[in-house]
């Protein structure tokens, strides 16, 4: 681990758009070494999302990109997908993953508060991490029907199993936050549970 290190996360801007052919360049490495696939995408995708707001980054205190984050949606905007997460090697172990998907979770539920949030995954950090921010294991009917979603799973080394189970299952962990799910939850305080208790019988 580098000392002396820091790391600013924040929406990705126009000023971030040189950081599109080595963010892109690390994605498909990464997918690579993993031995799974995660959504190819082009420098001019990702300087596209840059432009529109719907990224996050890590910048180092050396202003060299450490991490990325972006935001697809789906079915109309239904459905939200906070995709292409990605850490710099020198720069892992710093806790950044966690800090950038907190960020873009946050973002997501500010341009769309009413919208699904899901993610697919094999990662158990990612999942760690989703599972802090709300989201809950589901099954692949309760995702985004949309064809454009599913043809990003065709560069995945798992596709043909995902195309056999007729995308009712693969080896990804479907997770979904619902906002409409997590306000109709009651809540229950301290003080309730402490009044229950002094409640004489």
């Amino acid at each position: 681990m580098i000392k002396n290190l820091s790391f600013n996360v924040l929406i990705a801007t126009d000023e971030h758009l040189q950081f599109a052919e080595q963010i892109c360049a690390e994605m498909e490495q990464s997918a690579k070494a993993r031995g799974t696939g995660i959504a190819k995408r082009s420098p001019e995708y990702v300087k596209q999302k840059i432009s529109e707001g719907k990224a996050v980054i890590a910048i180092s205190n050396k202003d060299e990109w450490a991490g990325f984050c972006y935001i697809e949606t789906w079915s109309h905007g239904k459905y939200v997908a906070n995709s292409g997460l990605i850490v710099s090697p020198e720069f892992r172990k710093h806790g950044l993953a966690t800090r950038i998907k907190k960020k873009v979770f946050e973002l997501s539920r500010k341009k769309y508060p009413e919208a699904k949030i899901f993610g697919l995954t094999t990662g158990l950090a990612v999942m760690k991490i989703n599972s802090d921010l709300g989201y809950e294991p589901v099954t692949y009917s309760e995702l985004t029907d949309d064809e454009q979603f599913w043809k990003g799973c065709q560069n995945c080394v798992n596709f043909e199993i995902l195309q056999s189970k007729k995308r009712q299952n693969c080896l990804c962990t479907a997770m979904l936050y619902d906002p409409l799910e997590k306000e109709t939850k009651p809540t229950v305080h301290t003080s309730q549970i402490e009044l229950i208790v002094l409640e004489p019988v």
